[in-house]
């Protein structure tokens, strides 16, 4: 994916505006990384790409949230876990369920993404979650 721009964390978000969970890839040694990096951290080579993810991941681990930040409270009680994604990147990420006595370790998770936002307060990004597959 050449035509996107060097590796930086606002490009990352930019991609999870258009619906698309991307990771960079070391060209060298297949590494991939999220957040992006210009050199990746197991070779040293700065010959890196923009790799689209897939949609599906595996719940590795998770944790129930009581008592949140302000900006989160809206949500409380609400899961954040780690997702195995196909590809073999671990990603963290706030769960979306109704049901969270329905989380289970290695449950299937699909990825989505949240409406663009006209927030201007933090956090104020687009952001991706993981949600049960339907």
């Amino acid at each position: 994916m050449s035509e996107l721009p060097p590796p930086t964390i606002e490009e990352f978000y930019r991609q999870c505006a258009d619906r698309k969970l991307m990771a960079v890839r070391c060209v060298r040694c297949k590494h991939i990384m999220v957040p992006p990096r210009a050199i990746c951290p197991k070779c040293r080579s700065s010959r890196v790409e923009w790799v689209q993810l897939g949609t599906k991941g595996k719940l590795v681990t998770y944790t129930i949230v009581h008592v949140s930040p302000p900006q989160f409270k809206h949500m409380t009680p609400y899961a954040v876990g780690i997702v195995d994604m196909e590809e073999g990147v671990k990603l963290p990420s706030i769960i979306r369920t109704s049901r969270l006595e329905s989380l289970k370790i290695g449950m299937e998770l699909e990825v989505d993404f949240s409406p663009k936002s006209q927030e201007t307060s933090w956090p104020h990004w687009p952001r991706y979650f993981f949600k049960e597959t339907d």
